[in-house]
Parts: C-alpha cells; structure tokens; sequence
C-alpha cells in the first residue's frame, strides 16, 4: 500500500517554484491575470526561470489562496497586504520567542548545576581550576631577538 504525503504537494520543499502560472491558477481556484495583478500589487512573488517564466511554490500557492479567501471576504488589497505583514511579524516573533524560550530553559539547567555542585549534591568537577594570576609573584622573561 503507497504512503501517502501530508502534503498536498507531495514531498517538493514548500519553496520549491515548480508549478507554472495556469497549474498554479488551477490550483487555486484563480484566473492567471489575477496571479499577474497581484504579483504586480506586490501581494506575491513567485521565482522565476532562466527565460522569465513565473514559477509558484507550494508555500506561494497557499498564500494565493488566503489572499483569495480575504479578498473574497469583502477585504481590500490593502488590507489584504496588512494582513499579511502581520502574519509573517507573528510568525517571526513566534519562531524568535521558542528561541528564547530554549535558550532559557538551557541556562536554567546550566544554573541548577552549577548550584547543586555547589551545595555538594554533585560530584565535584576533577578538572584543574584556573584562576587569575597574583600580579605581585608574577615575573616577566624577556629575550632580546636576535
């Protein structure tokens, strides 16, 4: 029995720009002079060939079909545009915050370490410490280059 993908698209990276403008039109719902219109408004940017061929990506074609769905709600294009920066500003912020969240939980774990080897509930580490030498026992050798 064949595994099939949970993506629509198949197993293409959802930036691959595979789909010419009508398989992208048909996908969509759209006629191609809308996907030229709102291409030229700035609302998407699909890649192009060598020869200047429009080519959508998985990701383009389900942008295209939410600017569909909030144009079809009665939305304007510039609020469709606003709409849009938002989305991909909370996106951002979203992928940043998980960042940060991990970044702390890792010094957190870092802290209770080195707050439990303190109290004594660690072994202690067996490595060498190195400490700041003492300015007053230190003696400088110099040799006059020849």
């Amino acid at each position: 029995m064949a595994r099939r993908s949970a993506s629509p698209f198949g197993d293409a990276h959802p930036d691959a720009a595979v789909f010419v403008i009508s398989v992208a039109a048909e996908l969509t719902g759209l006629h191609p002079q809308t996907l030229r219109t709102w291409e030229r408004l700035g609302l998407i940017t699909p890649g192009r060939t060598g020869g200047g061929g429009r080519r959508y990506s998985g990701r383009d074609i389900e942008r295209l079909r939410e600017i569909a769905e909030l144009s079809g709600a009665g939305i304007g294009i510039e609020g469709v545009r606003r709409i849009l920066d938002l989305e991909n500003r909370v996106n951002a912020l979203s992928a940043r915050n998980e960042e940060l969240v991990a970044e702390l939980e890792a010094t957190r774990a870092a802290l209770r370490q080195a707050v439990a080897v303190r109290r004594g509930d660690l072994p202690p580490n067996k490595l060498p410490v190195l400490r700041a030498p003492d300015a007053s026992g230190s003696v400088v050798v110099w040799r006059r280059p020849r």
